[in-house]
């Protein structure tokens, strides 16, 4: 049968094969990015948790947000540094299925996880009074469960459709993952349809948490600029700017890759592209919120006090 025919099929990634001289030195670069990229992460997340000052409803989805990036670069990073090594590139057809399922599970997660986080920052800084009221640890725990529900059933849905469509042809995926688009190339006949149903769907995951955001935001400035001291505006936007810096990368990129078009499709780019917002974001989030948050650099501090200085 067709389905018995395309789940047979093994795919094969070319990733940066049309470079063979940059091998070495892209292995390097992209071992060192992982490392550093998990080892920042994980500092982030011991830091909060041995730290009960940031036991805060912030820093709770903080380290959601840390765990969930290391997951995130997991996905694709150790299966880039492997065929750099070796001159076997191809992945069978399940495996390129659990591949995008992850990477979409993680990428949908985040673009929900991210609207949770703008949606405290707008009752931290417009209702300061009712704050911990309102962001009690039950509504965090369930607005961090729904992230990740979301993000599973969203993955779920695109995966099953995608994989359900015959395969025929080339078996070349010209990306260093399984991506969407690249993949989507290898369906038979026209896939017009298809691809229609899939910006439709990644505009809603993406867009629906992204107005979410622009409206938290939208008020968070209005209350700002109602604060009479300078001193005080400015405290109030530096608790906000990690958070928006990470919102600015992640969705500037996520955006112009999934909601546009086939036509005007350049798989050179969308490498690129891909690269800076599934391996480059992850290495910056750890970094954007210790260097701009006081309380974060304050228990690094501690933390290295205890490590290096246990008697002082």
């Amino acid at each position: 049968t067709t389905g018995n025919k395309t789940s047979a099929i093994v795919f094969v990634i070319l990733g940066f094969s049309h470079r063979p001289d940059m091998k070495v030195i892209f292995f390097i670069l992209f071992l060192c990015i992982y490392i550093i990229t998990v080892l920042g992460n994980l500092i982030i997340l011991l830091v909060i948790n041995m730290d009960p000052v940031l036991h805060t409803p912030m820093y709770f989805f903080l380290t959601n947000l840390s765990f969930l990036e290391i997951c995130y670069t997991s996905v694709t990073l150790p299966r880039v540094l492997v065929s750099l090594l070796s001159s076997d590139t191809s992945i069978s057809f399940a495996g390129c299925a659990a591949q995008m399922y992850f990477f979409l599970f993680f990428g949908a997660t985040e673009c929900c996880l991210l609207a949770a986080m703008a949606y405290d920052r707008y009752l931290a800084i417009c209702s300061p009074l009712h704050y911990m009221d309102i962001m009690n640890k039950k509504v965090c725990m369930q607005l961090a469960a729904s992230s990740w529900i979301c993000g599973n059933l969203v993955a779920l849905g695109h995966t099953t459709f995608i994989f359900s469509l015959p395969f025929c042809g080339s078996n070349v995926i010209n990306h260093f993952f399984c991506e969407i688009q690249p993949v989507l190339m290898l369906v038979c006949g026209d896939t017009y349809w298809n691809e229609l149903q899939i910006i439709l769907a990644a505009a809603f995951v993406i867009l629906m948490p992204f107005l979410l955001i622009l409206v938290s935001y939208s008020l968070i400035i209005s209350s700002i600029l109602k604060i009479r001291s300078a001193r005080g505006r400015y405290k109030a936007f530096s608790t906000c700017f990690s958070h928006l810096t990470v919102v600015t990368l992640f969705y500037g990129t996520a955006v112009f890759i999934y909601i546009r078009p086939k036509s005007s499709y350049s798989l050179d780019v969308d490498k690129v592209l891909s690269l800076f917002y599934s391996v480059l974001t992850p290495i910056l989030n750890p970094i954007i919120y210790s260097l701009r948050n006081r309380e974060v650099k304050g228990a690094l501090f501690k933390m290295r006090r205890k490590l290096f200085h246990p008697s002082s």
